[in-house]
């Protein structure tokens, strides 16, 4: 089992039971899942960066990623039905909490001027999100190989409706979240 996922069984499940006067099991907040999301923006037009895109996101999540297609044409956007106009993975349990542990241990004091994840990512329903700047903070991406950099989108989906329950559960976790209000 994963070092972060006994953590969260062990120790952080009675805490947040404890702390939030929880008796049914079953309503103590945990992680569901992690979409790792990019856009592919100019970069669809290349078919080359584009898979190249998929292959480091794919390397990132350790699990194959998709490429988004569009649903219908926008003429504004210069967007057919059917162009991809973004990547995305879902990971859920082993590959969730592996990702999360790599994400909060490796990947963020990587970063240079790091200053904690912005606290005010939640959305009102207990999920959380925020971005990165760029793909070569993972270990996993060799520099040689990018043929362009991009940023990507992370959700963090719990199991909470709560806001302060969900900043509890992932403060707990070990997410360096930034110093302040």
């Amino acid at each position: 089992m994963n070092r972060l996922r006994t953590k969260y069984q062990e120790e952080i499940r009675p805490n947040l039971a404890k702390e939030f006067d929880i008796k049914n099991p079953m309503l103590i907040p945990s992680i569901e899942k992690i979409v790792i999301s990019v856009g592919a923006g100019e970069s669809a037009k290349d078919q080359k960066v584009l898979q190249n895109m998929v292959d480091t996101i794919s390397l990132i999540a350790g699990q194959k990623a998709l490429s988004v297609n569009a649903k219908k044409s926008v003429a504004g956007f210069k967007v057919r039905e059917g162009f991809p106009v973004g990547i995305k993975v879902t990971l859920r349990k082993e590959n969730m909490f592996a990702f999360l542990d790599k994400l909060i241990s490796i990947a963020l004091p990587r970063v240079k001027d790091f200053r904690g994840v912005p606290r005010d990512g939640f959305d009102g329903r207990g999920n959380y999100n925020f971005g990165l700047d760029e793909q070569l903070m993972f270990p996993e991406v060799e520099y040689d190989k990018i043929l362009r950099t991009h940023g990507m989108n992370i959700t963090i989906v719990t199991t909470t409706n709560s806001d302060k329950e969900a900043y509890k559960l992932l403060e707990l976790i070990g997410m360096p979240f930034a110093k302040g209000k």
